[in-house]
């Protein structure tokens, strides 16, 4: 199985995300799955590639070519895609993803869901994409998409799943499994 995970690559963000990140690379090489991220060795997404790899566990990165200098790309991922732009990147990620999950993130992240929920509204996407919202950190985005869907901006409210923690994912893909 492939999770594609869509993070920060800030190292300024509270310690508390980045522990959860430990926990869920911890989880992945428990279970054997790979994970497909951004390919960067920064922020949420260095350290769920540096906790796989000191347990053994696969990675897939993708990162554009002008990205290499802000993101650095991780130079301990088995599998490292170089693209020309931010477009292939999220093509290539949703292509390999068995199912999506979006860490606490900035813009990038945003840009990366809200790409990957496009496609599934659009039928051109068919995997699960859970959301952590750890902290409450995706409630507004929650009530905003809420009212997308109350309001009848948005006609399918049942494109993503909302989970408070790493251990919930786990029972979902577990369960799917």
């Amino acid at each position: 199985m492939v999770v594609t995970v869509f993070c920060s690559s800030s190292n300024s963000i509270p310690e508390r995300y980045f522990e959860a990140t430990k926990k869920l690379a911890k989880g992945f090489v428990e279970r054997d799955i790979t994970a497909a991220f951004g390919g960067g060795s920064v922020g949420l997404m260095g350290c769920l590639a540096d906790n796989m790899l000191a347990h053994g566990g696969q990675l897939i990165g993708v990162i554009p070519e002008f990205m290499k200098q802000w993101e650095r790309n991780h130079l301990g991922v088995q599998e490292m895609i170089f693209t020309e732009n931010m477009e292939e990147r999220k093509r290539i990620l949703l292509q390999k993803a068995d199912a999506v999950l979006a860490l606490p993130g900035g813009v990038g992240t945003l840009d990366e869901l809200f790409e990957a929920l496009t496609l599934k509204r659009l039928g051109k996407f068919d995997k699960p994409i859970y959301v952590l919202n750890q902290s409450g950190f995706y409630d507004e985005l929650n009530q905003l998409l809420q009212k997308f869907y109350d309001e009848k901006f948005m006609s399918e409210g049942e494109l993503w799943t909302t989970i408070d923690f790493v251990d919930e994912f786990f029972q979902k893909i577990d369960t799917n499994a």
